[in-house]
């Protein structure tokens, strides 16, 4: 970059879950994500504290003129609530008085991965099952994934540029298919009383399934945490649940598309994936994607892929920022 951020041309950039908040600075439209860190929700009070707590401690010769915060939650009217990070609900005004920066914006994490699709590159992305044929023009994204809870989001094309489409696609139902997920899901009713996807489609989702299938057969199981299960391969129940996971994923990935329209592609985001890669690509994903008489052959083209991108949530804040007269004010006096 010609500049770097303690020129004073930084912007702050954040993709908050409900267990780690990750920071960085950017160096105005063209800029790359910079000083990127990682801290722990639980250690901080709330997002303006994180935030300050990042700046103080790996910025402290910046003054952002600009932040964009993309959070694990939803975001209405400028009131963010993060699902699961234990944080008292809060304001974006809040958050700008709090840290002292002239604008500031809070959008949903999975919104700000959807903005950032179109920058991606083939080396960001990993296929799952064919290539596909992308349509010709320019055609819907979608982008979910699994982490700590479960995010969807779209984007669409427009005249005016693209728009990004944020919902709480994780509240949907499970997409339970073969009679063993039926069973899955009766035992996640009956415990919590709905059968939600992000329930099964998260880490904790996934330490559910391991839970359940030990239940459905009988067996005690050692209670393992997602990491363990994804490192045991070799053991018939974590490779079931991890199988199942997958299944389940393609699915709901499926469903998206459909709903979406998403014929330009349909995005893997989240924590967990990276880590399962190899059991994803071997998995039913693919052929659940397109299991959805009768329109098989319009979800047959539809490509879909695992991000590998290291912050594409940074980026996607990075673009709203860039798309905002607000934030660009600042820069055209600097």
């Amino acid at each position: 970059m010609s500049r770097g951020p303690e020129a004073g041309t930084a912007w702050l950039v954040a993709d908050v879950g409900g267990t780690n908040a990750r920071f960085a600075l950017v160096d105005g439209p063209d800029g790359a994500p910079e000083r990127v860190e990682s801290l722990p929700t639980r250690d901080h009070a709330g997002l303006a504290e994180a935030a300050a707590a990042y700046l103080e401690r790996h910025a402290p010769d910046v003054r952002p003129t600009a932040a964009c915060l993309a959070v694990a939650g939803p975001v209405t009217d400028g009131t963010y609530h993060l699902t699961n990070a234990g944080w008292p609900k809060g304001t974006a005004e809040g958050v700008r008085e709090h840290l002292g920066i002239p604008h500031l914006e809070i959008l949903n994490d999975f919104e700000a991965l959807a903005l950032a699709l179109p920058r991606l590159g083939p080396d960001d992305l990993v296929p799952i099952g064919p290539a596909g044929d992308r349509p010709a023009g320019a055609a819907p994204l979608a982008v979910l994934g699994p982490g700590t809870g479960l995010g969807v989001a779209g984007l669409v094309p427009t005249p005016a540029g693209w728009v990004p489409l944020a919902g709480e696609g994780g509240q949907v139902d499970v997409p339970a298919a073969t009679d063993r997920e039926l069973a899955v899901a009766r035992l996640l009713r009956a415990e919590h009383g709905t059968s939600r996807a992000e329930s099964l489609l998260s880490g904790a989702g996934l330490a559910r399934i391991h839970r359940y299938l030990a239940i459905l057969d009988g067996v005690k199981a050692e209670p393992l945490d997602p990491a363990r299960i994804c490192a045991h391969g070799d053991d018939p129940l974590c490779a079931e649940a991890v199988a199942m996971f997958c299944a389940l994923l393609g699915s709901l990935a499926g469903n998206v598309a459909l709903t979406l329209g998403a014929r330009g592609g349909v995005h893997l985001g989240g924590g967990i994936l990276p880590r399962i890669a190899g059991a994803l690509h071997r998995s039913d994903f693919r052929a659940r994607f397109e299991a959805k008489p009768p329109v098989e052959d319009y979800l047959r083209p539809v490509p879909t892929s695992l991000i590998v991108h290291p912050g594409p949530a940074l980026v996607g804040a990075a673009v709203r920022l860039a798309q905002t007269p607000a934030a660009l004010e600042p820069l055209e006096h600097a």
